[in-house]
């Protein structure tokens, strides 16, 4: 059933559209207008960006982006005991899961970690960085600096990608120096 207010409002519009005449349509209407191509506006920034970033890293975090495993040993260190520690051979005193950090928060657990290992006269530790595969452009921040802070750390004498079932390349063995040696 109808509503008479409607009717009375269709009346209304009726009456007030009476007379009205369609406005005559250009040869040329807007819809068949040729629009300009999209451009990304920042596109071209951003690629220089990732450029000159990529330029500004070092080759030790270079290998890191290359390369899914890390392995480095210090001079004097056999290989056999990069091959034992590759292996998962040596027995692990502790672990330590410094993946979800930033940087500088694994930085400062990695320090207190360390310390307390050298206290304990502990030989081998395993450390969990993950993968890096939520870290976008910019790899694998914990990899990175881990590979770069152990190489320069005298208590450390070797260090190689986990085994697959501890880890892989998310996790490190790490070989630690004893007090008052060489290994």
């Amino acid at each position: 059933m109808k509503n008479p207010a409607d009717n009375d409002e269709a009346q209304i519009f009726r009456d007030a559209m009476r007379g009205v005449k369609p406005l005559r349509s250009t040869a040329r209407s807007q819809s068949s207008q040729r629009r300009p191509k999209p451009r990304a506006r920042f596109a071209r920034a951003e690629k220089l960006a990732v450029l000159e970033e990529s330029l500004s890293l070092s080759a030790e975090q270079l290998d890191t982006y290359a390369a899914d495993e890390l392995s480095f040993r210090r001079d004097g260190v056999q290989d056999s005991v990069l091959r034992r520690l590759r292996r998962g051979q040596y027995r692990r005193d502790a672990e330590i899961d410094l993946h979800g950090l930033t940087g500088a928060q694994a930085r400062l657990q990695l320090r207190q970690f360390l310390t307390h290992a050298a206290l304990a006269n502990w030989r081998c530790v395993r450390i969990v960085h993950g993968k890096g595969l939520r870290s976008g452009h910019r790899g694998p921040v914990l990899k990175t600096m881990l590979n770069s802070t152990l190489r320069r750390l005298d208590s450390v004498l070797a260090f190689t990608s986990a085994r697959h079932v501890d880890g892989g390349s998310g996790a490190l063995y790490v070989l630690l120096r004893r007090p008052g040696g060489m290994g």
